[in-house]
């Protein structure tokens, strides 16, 4: 039913895009990837209205390969991109913009106002607002062995909001109270991202295109597992952009276990000099 409603939709977009073109009269049409891109920008290349599109992505999803057949330019987050396009001489590496909170502390004042008053690294790890089954599984045994290691570094951990209460029942299960571990902070959701992310010293997260951008701007080395669940596969070759100029390390999800990322962390942290490098390879993409 779902589909059917979509084909329906699909044939009445075109329609309905043109009559707000005409309505609205725009000097430029700006497409930022997504299906409901689609019908407008491709209608408005058809009226000979300027168009450009967006795509923070370092692989183009199906709506951006099909509209970058008709736009006047494609604007794009990565270099490595450009290869993608059947018209090269109309991308642009604009890089994709990144909020003015990112840049308003440094790493010593957020260390502060997140209340480090020692010389521990900060480890955060983040999986979205949903969050990721098969990450959160491995996290439990990566905080479990953390706890039993004397909490050896500051770790903000963002489940997500599908398994916050889970990840906490299954660490009861290991006899684990949070409560006597104050260096582990286990959070539903991160909602001060900014500050979190400028406090960090190795951040391990997802690959997609606008956390990467912030990663980089920030200078921030980066530990990525790409969701093998979306489309064409567009985080693995994102997080590959910045593992080719060793600016991160990348683990697929299908190699990754709990002890194999315990092993890894412990490794990054024992060699700040490391830690450095990525971040400053970063930080040079941006």
């Amino acid at each position: 039913r779902h589909n059917l409603h979509a084909l329906r939709v699909l044939a009445a977009s075109g329609r309905t895009a043109r009559a707000i073109l005409r309505s609205f009269r725009p000097d430029l049409v700006v497409g930022t990837g997504g299906y409901a891109s689609y019908p407008v920008v491709s209608q408005a290349a058809r009226q000979g209205i300027p168009t450009a599109i967006h795509e923070s992505n370092a692989s183009p999803g199906l709506t951006t390969r099909t509209l970058a057949k008709y736009v006047d330019l494609v604007m794009v987050g990565f270099e490595e991109s450009r290869k993608h396009y059947p018209h090269p001489e109309r991308v642009v590496v604009t890089g994709t913009p990144v909020r003015g909170d990112f840049f308003l502390q440094t790493k010593a004042e957020a260390r502060q106002k997140l209340g480090f008053t020692d010389d521990k690294p900060v480890v955060v790890t983040s999986w979205g607002s949903l969050g990721a089954l098969v990450m959160n599984q491995h996290m439990v045994d990566f905080v479990a062995r953390e706890c039993r290691e004397g909490q050896p570094f500051h770790h903000i951990y963002g489940v997500g909001q599908r398994y916050y209460s889970r990840v906490l029942e299954a660490l009861k299960e290991r006899g684990i109270d949070l409560a006597d571990y104050p260096d582990v902070d286990v959070r539903e959701y991160i909602y001060d991202m900014p500050l979190v992310m400028a406090a960090a010293d190795l951040v391990i997260c997802r690959a997609g295109a606008i956390t990467l951008t912030e990663i980089q701007a920030q200078g921030k080395a980066s530990l990525l597992i790409p969701s093998p669940n979306v489309a064409e596969n567009h985080q693995y070759h994102n997080a590959m952009v910045l593992a080719d100029k060793d600016a991160a390390i990348v683990i697929e999800e299908k190699d990754l276990t709990g002890q194999l990322l315990c092993d890894k962390v412990e490794e990054l942290i024992a060699t700040p000099g490391r830690l450095k490098k990525l971040g400053d390879n970063a930080q040079s993409m941006a």
